[in-house]
């Protein structure tokens, strides 16, 4: 059981060091947006701290990606538990969208914010 919760925390890490590298991020700078120390996110990518559901909320809303999204990475919910499975799949797919757009180096970080409200308001009517 230890392995697995280990391999668990391990792969929650590397999804938030991924996603922050694609935000074009680093890890001071996460560490500012998130008010939580440098050292402390360093252990939780490295799989060696699990993080509170708090902690996970406030790195999600500084990678702008959905907090079910990083529940569901941390074991803690069900792949976007509640949802159906097409709902899922629009909503990671909304990420990866969000996560292209926050990566392209062609756009300065006020353009990214622009294009990713537009998005956002595009995508969450019903």
């Amino acid at each position: 059981m230890a392995d697995s919760w280990q391999a668990q925390r391990e792969a929650l890490g590397a999804f938030i060091r991924t996603q922050r590298q694609l935000a074009n991020l680093s890890l001071r700078q996460l560490a500012e947006l998130t008010s939580l120390s440098n050292p402390y996110l360093s252990q939780v990518e490295r799989g060696l701290h699990e993080p509170s559901v708090r902690v996970l909320k406030a790195i999600s809303d500084a990678l702008n990606v959905s907090a079910e999204t990083l529940l569901a990475q941390a074991g803690l919910v069900d792949a976007v538990a509640g949802q159906s499975a097409s709902t899922a799949a629009e909503a990671e797919q909304e990420d990866r969208t969000e996560a292209v757009i926050a990566a392209d180096k062609r756009l300065s970080d006020d353009q990214k914010a622009a294009l990713l409200a537009v998005y956002r308001s595009m995508v969450d009517r019903p």
